[in-house]
């Protein structure tokens, strides 16, 4: 979702709630403790150089069971942090606190922001020599001597 279509959203509903995979939400006493722009160069396993902006908000629930983040609040800091960062139009994600922090890619059904699963990926797939998943899963050509992935 991009951060146009996360304000477009929040002008549509009456309360902000965040659901997990599997369907558990976070607590609706959340806060946002961050908004931030995530400016990421790097060089993927081809050699090329790549560069991904993202917009990251980092929710917490903490012992404030009183709190509540209206959408329009919500809107008043993404304003003023797209004014004082420069944000631009890029994907959101968030960050949630689980074991460790868990980043993920956001969605809306309507109602809900969706936090949905993020994974990593070979960029490179023509240059870097990794086999095609459906490869690795058919072990007895993967795993047979000279088959390139044991």
């Amino acid at each position: 979702m991009l951060l146009s279509e996360l304000k477009q959203n929040l002008l549509e509903i009456k309360s902000v709630q965040f659901r997990l995979p599997g369907g558990i939400y976070i607590p609706g006493h959340f806060h946002l403790t961050e908004l931030g722009i995530l400016d990421k160069n790097f060089i993927d396993c081809g050699g090329k150089v790549r560069n991904e902006k993202t917009i990251s908000l980092q929710l917490l629930h903490a012992n404030d069971v009183d709190h509540r983040l209206s959408p329009e609040k919500f809107l008043k800091i993404i304003s003023s942090a797209e004014t004082i960062l420069n944000a631009g139009d890029h994907e959101v994600e968030a960050e949630y606190q689980h074991e460790t922090i868990g980043r993920y890619a956001l969605d809306f059904d309507g109602k809900d922001f969706l936090l949905l699963p993020t994974h990593t990926a070979c960029l490179a797939k023509d240059s870097c020599g990794i086999p095609d998943l459906t490869v690795l899963q058919n072990k007895e050509v993967c795993c047979a001597p000279g088959g390139g992935c044991c």
